[in-house]
């Protein structure tokens, strides 16, 4: 695969923006020990213009994570507990009537944050469900007859909890697609847990203290400029056909292997085409490099695909989901 000449070496970052998201990387890592893999997530999502699914036990710092990432980011932050009784209203915002000015006045809700946390989404009935994903994928809120922009700068995590299932409302294939990621985390090893004990000492000792530390942090311009620079790093024609590939054998994979093939029902849309794109840029550029490489799509093709690729009801028996197919996929489509 022909890439640019200069490949051998990362490239100098460029006004120091490359430099700022390195700091924060790397500030986040010092504070959410253990989960590595959620904070560069995060981060591609940031540069990606996505959401994140992320799936885990309680207590796995979820919450944790995006709010460490609001706290360095010139944007408010909100969270929304999804529970059975909630309503679209509770999420988008409602007209309040003013009878001293005799007229409504719209009172926005929390989903007009820049970075907002749905934690436990899938406890939440469909019609919230679909109140949420209609302003991730639209990016503005329709109340009566009046539509509101939401912020250009726009990152849902929502969170889902998979050891109880009793009282929640799964999201649907089609809705999950509108996920740029699902990622899934685990239970940090015994190092990293050990961490943890010194890391929850310390903020608590910090939350005694009168004067709270002041943090440097990113203006939601350098993130735009950021997102800018991933559209603009080099990926070559091998690599993107490679990429296509992955994303049409999820559809046919009779191509590659005929028992594959009847193990998928569903493959990933053309959304999947484009979110595993924007998510190996991202990565490459978080890495210092101007290109994209065959490693940064494998890397990111778990996250980006496991949620869009349906498998069989022969499959599923079988004990197989959408991140073993993903796998599967990974091992059969050649590199270019």
């Amino acid at each position: 695969m022909n890439l640019p000449p200069h490949m051998s070496e990362p490239p100098v970052a460029e006004n120091g923006l490359h430099a700022a998201f390195i700091a924060l990387r790397d500030a986040l890592a010092t504070e959410i020990v253990g989960q590595s893999v959620l904070v560069e997530r995060l981060l591609v999502a940031l540069l990606a213009d996505g959401h994140l699914l992320v799936e885990g036990a309680p207590g796995l710092a979820k919450t944790t994570a995006i709010r460490a990432l609001a706290s360095r980011i010139d944007a408010s932050f909100a969270r929304i507990q999804f529970t059975p009784d909630l309503l679209p209203a509770d999420l988008t915002g409602t007209d309040i009537w003013r009878p001293q000015e005799g007229r409504f006045e719209f009172q926005p809700g929390p989903v007009f944050h820049p970075i907002l946390l749905a934690d436990e989404i899938n406890r939440a009935p469909a019609k919230v469900q679909s109140a949420l994903l209609e302003a991730m994928g639209e990016r503005q809120v329709t109340v009566g007859r009046k539509t509101y922009p939401l912020p250009t700068v726009f990152l849902v995590m929502a969170t889902q909890n998979p050891i109880e299932q009793e009282g929640t409302f799964p999201l649907p294939e089609a809705q999950l697609d509108r996920f740029l990621m699902h990622v899934r985390i685990g239970y940090p090893d015994a190092g990293a847990e050990t961490e943890i004990l010194r890391l929850a000492r310390e903020r608590a000792l910090r939350e005694m203290d009168a004067a709270p530390v002041q943090l440097e942090k990113l203006s939601l311009q350098q993130v735009e400029q950021a997102r800018r620079a991933v559209l603009e790093l080099h990926m070559a024609p091998q690599l993107e056909r490679y990429l296509v590939e992955l994303v049409l054998a999820s559809r046919d994979a009779a191509a590659y292997d005929a028992s594959l093939a009847r193990r998928i029902a569903w493959g990933a849309s053309p959304r999947g085409s484009i979110a595993l794109e924007r998510c190996a840029r991202a990565k490459a550029w978080l890495a210092g490099r101007d290109y994209v490489t065959p490693d940064d799509v494998r890397a990111v093709a778990p996250d980006v695909l496991r949620h869009r690729i349906l498998p069989s009801y022969e499959a599923a028996a079988e004990g197989w989901d959408g991140e073993r197919l993903v796998a599967a996929l990974l091992d059969r489509v050649p590199l270019p």
